[in-house]
């Protein structure tokens, strides 16, 4: 779900409980899906009206929870 927002491929509807939307197609898994904005991994890009499917974005966190840790020395 986080790298198909990072692509651009995702939406988010506005509101308190927003659905997830990739490729235009609603996510299967709506629960993990509002576990993943209320815990600040992905959000709206803008606001919209109550609704309203706007694109959705990464956070921080949530670009930090998809990129691979650096190799150790």
């Amino acid at each position: 779900m986080l790298r198909a927002v990072d692509a651009g491929r995702a939406e988010l509807s506005c509101s308190q409980e927003p659905d997830l939307f990739i490729d235009g197609v609603p996510c299967c898994d709506q629960f993990t899906a509002h576990i993943l904005a209320h815990d600040g991994l992905i959000e709206p890009a803008y606001s919209g009206v109550l609704g309203q499917r706007v694109p959705a974005t990464l956070t921080p966190a949530g670009l930090a929870a998809i990129t691979p840790a650096p190799a150790a020395a």
